[in-house]
């Protein structure tokens, strides 16, 4: 049982196990947690997921959502996932807004806000583990939701699943019904991917392969990471004819597919690699990186004058962009400091992990099924003997060489389909080619997980079989819970044998573990050889 105290008069505890990388491998605990967030923020933002449940329960039991509630519950839940809002003052303002929606919409509904510690305590472990699963993969899910808001898409499905969800976690709900709980998050993660992808091809086109260099040229620029696509799009409206240049980083490297986004020609390439790595790739930029979204880690004073934040993503003392009501974001500032830091005298050639000097992203389902005969006689005739799905959300735990080396050992007849901020591991190598396409094929961010669903679905049709009986291959490293979110979308879709690693969430228990290993063979991730010979067996 967890021993934590997350009230304000004793915000020096914490508890929280919702990420890849917590403590020990059981829960981050005491003052900080792994990912820099403090005992204080960390308790806020369990008293945030309260004040949403008692919100939700009140919605269940009877009053009506508005827009009002639905933008709150969505916020807050992005707010709460890993690496990024770091700010206590921002969160309070968030359980506040809460408040008042809750006020507005039930004036006479007295119920408290949850105690989180309930949850933590939860004397039945996998009752815990499923309300977890359930809470952490609705984040996720509502960091997509987010993205899709801001190109104008919502869905009623969507927010009222939220609302059932925070309700059933703040209530006594029984392990069977728990079950049935995280199969529909699965379903409707899989519409809210499917809201966003119409969302982001409708807005910007659809992505082709695209070439994108990772050396950065002379003269002023910004670095944009995070995911949120219409941050990007209002950043290179407003650097049009000023000589400041962009440059994507983490899971914004996808951006450089899209026909309007690329037809901005001071889009010019990607700087560094993954998440946990910004620290070191960050020191002493001569630039401002922008935060669109999370993967957000503290700042070193080298270039915490230089970090710009916006949306839900917060970090004290930095400079922070808001939401604007009927207009676009004001990026003014980050341009003008770009300017006065000038950027780099002469150019600079920079590499991926491997020693690669540019990546190739682009092949999305509009891409790949448009080839699609190519690849289905392919694998008929056995020039392609195995497709291989190597995607996820990288991480600075050891073991996540295994990705690499994995890819390194895949056979020269095989594709490699990769997604979200993992591919960072291996997207910097020529492997070659096979049937005239690149072995590596990036999908994109990690919502484009549903790429990678239409394009198994269609061969899955083609070949008149079963996802589980193509031989295609599902290998996933997950960190935080838009990974959750996708993982419980591919079990709803019955797919099996997935291997997860570099670890397994510490939030599943072994009697919920026992299920997904029964139901589904979900299992950790091995050696490379072992399970490359499994794969294909």
């Amino acid at each position: 049982m967890v021993e934590a105290t997350l009230t304000p008069e004793r915000v020096q505890q914490m508890f929280c196990f919702q990420c890849e990388q917590t403590a020990r491998g059981t829960g981050c605990t005491g003052k900080q947690g792994v990912c820099g967030k403090s005992a204080e923020v960390a308790g806020l933002e369990d008293q945030l997921t309260g004040a949403m449940i008692a919100l939700s329960q009140g919605i269940v039991a009877g009053a009506a959502a508005t827009a009002a509630s639905d933008r709150a519950v969505m916020r807050g839940l992005f707010t709460c996932i890993t690496n990024v809002d770091f700010d206590p003052a921002s969160v309070q303002a968030a359980i506040d807004h809460v408040h008042a929606v809750k006020t507005a919409i039930a004036p006479f509904d007295t119920t408290p806000d949850f105690d989180m510690d309930a949850l933590w305590n939860e004397g039945d472990e996998d009752v815990r583990s499923l309300k977890s699963l359930v809470l952490f993969g609705i984040r996720g899910t509502a960091a997509y939701a987010y993205h899709a808001a801001a190109l104008g898409r919502s869905s009623r499905k969507v927010f009222d699943f939220f609302y059932k969800a925070l309700a059933a976690i703040g209530s006594d709900t029984a392990a069977d019904d728990l079950l049935v709980l995280v199969d529909e998050a699965g379903a409707v993660n899989l519409d809210c991917m499917a809201m966003l992808d119409e969302a982001n091809t409708g807005t910007y086109g659809t992505p082709v392969p695209t070439i994108v260099p990772l050396t950065v040229e002379d003269g002023p620029f910004i670095v944009v990471t995070g995911h949120d696509l219409k941050d990007l799009e209002e950043l290179l409206d407003q650097t049009d004819g000023t000589g400041v240049n962009v440059y994507t980083h983490g899971e914004m490297l996808p951006a450089h597919a899209y026909p309007e986004l690329k037809r901005h020609p001071q889009l010019k390439g990607n700087f560094g690699t993954a998440w946990q790595n910004q620290q070191r790739e960050f020191d002493n930029l001569p630039a401002p990186i922008l935060w669109t979204t999370n993967c957000l880690m503290p700042p070193r004073k080298s270039y915490a004058d230089r970090v710009w934040t916006t949306g839900v993503v917060d970090f004290p003392g930095c400079a922070h962009i808001d939401d604007t009501k009927g207009g676009a974001k004001d990026f003014s500032g980050v341009i003008d400091q770009a300017k006065r830091l000038g950027g780099y005298a002469e150019a600079q050639e920079f590499t991926g992990i491997n020693g690669g000097h540019e990546v190739t992203c682009g092949f999305g389902h509009g891409s790949v099924l448009g080839v699609a005969d190519k690849v289905i006689d392919a694998v008929k005739s056995g020039e392609i003997r195995h497709i291989f799905l190597v995607g996820g959300c990288d991480g600075a735990k050891p073991g996540r060489n295994y990705y690499t080396d994995f890819v390194k050992a895949t056979p020269a007849n095989s594709l490699v389909l990769t997604l979200a901020c993992g591919k960072f591991r291996f997207n910097d190598l020529d492997l070659g080619t096979v049937v005239g396409l690149p072995r590596i094929l990036d999908m994109g961010q990690c919502n484009d997980a549903y790429s990678a669903i239409q394009v198994a679905v269609a061969l899955a049709k083609a070949f008149d079989c079963s996802v589980n009986e193509l031989p295609l291959s599902i290998v996933l490293s997950w960190y935080e819970q838009k990974a959750v979110c996708v993982l419980l979308t591919l079990l709803h879709l019955g797919i099996k044998s997935i291997k997860l690693g570099p670890s397994l969430p510490a939030f599943v228990s072994p009697g919920v573990l026992d299920v997904l290993v029964k139901s589904y063979d979900i299992a950790p991730a091995g050696t490379v050889e072992d399970d490359l010979a499994g794969c294909l067996a």
